[in-house]
């Protein structure tokens, strides 16, 4: 059954979606509060995905962190195989036995691919091991399009990510390791002096007053250079992806741009009060004819400014409910369309408790049923 809620049924008026056109290869942006998805392109496009993968070796040296694996100041050795990597490394050779935060500190700001290997060491015996870890593991947190070949993000053909994917594993670092997040807002580690040139944070975001936080860059020439970021402004956090940019210049004015437009562009709307009913489903057989159905705990959503005349909201159930009905079960859902957006569904609960009809209140009950199958075979 669908109800039309004239309370919520605001005004179809034309409107103009606040569409964002990116010139990312792959973009995905994401309002961690509401869960709502601001923009996909190309989003589940398994790509090459540079040194963001990275973030998927954060992942599980975070886990073996707060499992008590290892320590923040456990020392791990140094490979031949992890001294002879290329392109961007902290320069440690096998006399050096960096500790795990300096290990962090070297993967997030000076995107160590070195580093990386001596994580995947450390933590399995051989990358090869690790890698195959790190498969298991992104499975596991919903990651269906990436698969990993090494530890660094090395430009390999069966190294691919999506943006989605990263987006995920962005939200899971925020999320599931509050106290060790914060190493991705540095904006500069002098490992030891080594490289004075290459001290410094790549993220364009970090020293912008933005809100910004986190979290990784990436560049390849087959990836092109790409972005994982999150920013917080007021009680909002929006992560965000993309890949694919033509110069590191597109890219830091491309994560500006979709920052601002993710705070600037959308606002918070009461749709449904708490406690307010929003429909109401006949009872069969229970002490009261029918049961009134509203959220958990009334509905924010987050739209485009300016939406508002085009919202369209419709309580769909099954009904009538056979009693008992306890309270805050789960009866119907509330679908929502906002335009520019897309489609939200909320649970729909019971207001109150409704307990079965007495005898005498059964026994009217089934005589109803019965007046009205006989009043209806007598039509037919």
């Amino acid at each position: 059954m669908r109800a039309a809620l004239t309370a919520l049924l605001l005004s179809a008026l034309p409107l103009q979606a606040l569409a964002f056109d990116t010139t990312a290869r792959s973009a995905w942006v994401y309002d961690v509060g509401t869960g709502t998805v601001l923009l996909e392109k190309n989003a589940d496009q398994a790509l090459p995905p540079a040194s963001m993968s990275k973030l998927m070796t954060v992942y599980m040296l975070f886990e073996a962190v707060r499992d008590g694996r290892l320590q923040m100041d456990t020392r791990l050795p140094v490979s031949t195989k992890a001294r002879q990597m290329q392109g961007s490394t902290m320069f440690l050779n096998e006399r050096d036995r960096p500790t795990v935060e300096e290990l962090v500190k070297g993967i997030i700001v000076l995107s160590g691919n070195d580093a990386c290997v001596v994580v995947a060491e450390g933590l399995a015996g051989t990358e090869e091991a690790f890698a195959r870890q790190m498969n298991d593991r992104a499975k596991s947190l919903g990651m269906t399009q990436s698969h990993f070949a090494n530890s660094s993000g090395w430009p390999d053909p069966n190294h691919v990510m999506s943006a989605h994917d990263l987006g995920i594993l962005a939200e899971h670092l925020v999320n599931d390791f509050p106290e060790l997040y914060k190493y991705f807002a540095l904006t500069e580690f002098p490992y030891d002096d080594r490289a004075p040139a290459n001290r410094f944070n790549r993220n364009p975001l970090l020293k912008l007053g933005i809100g910004a936080d986190g979290l990784k860059t990436g560049h390849t020439q087959e990836a092109g250079y790409g972005l994982v970021g999150s920013a917080v402004q007021g009680d909002r956090r929006v992560i965000f992806v993309v890949t694919g940019l033509e110069t590191e210049k597109a890219r830091a004015e491309e994560a500006e741009r979709i920052t601002a437009w993710a705070f600037r562009d959308f606002t918070m709307k009461e749709v449904v009060p708490q406690g307010e009913t929003v429909a109401t489903v006949p009872v069969w057989l229970g002490s009261k004819s029918q049961v009134a159905l509203t959220t958990q705990n009334g509905l924010n959503v987050l739209m485009p400014i300016g939406a508002e005349s085009g919202v369209t909201a419709e309580a769909v159930f099954t009904g009538p409910i056979e009693a008992p009905v306890a309270k805050g079960a789960r009866l119907g859902t509330l679908q929502i369309q906002i335009p520019g957006v897309g489609p939200a569904n909320v649970p729909l609960v019971a207001a109150e408790e409704i307990a079965a009809a007495g005898f005498v209140g059964r026994m009217k009950g089934a005589a109803m049923r019965l007046g009205g199958e006989a009043w209806n075979a007598a039509r037919n």
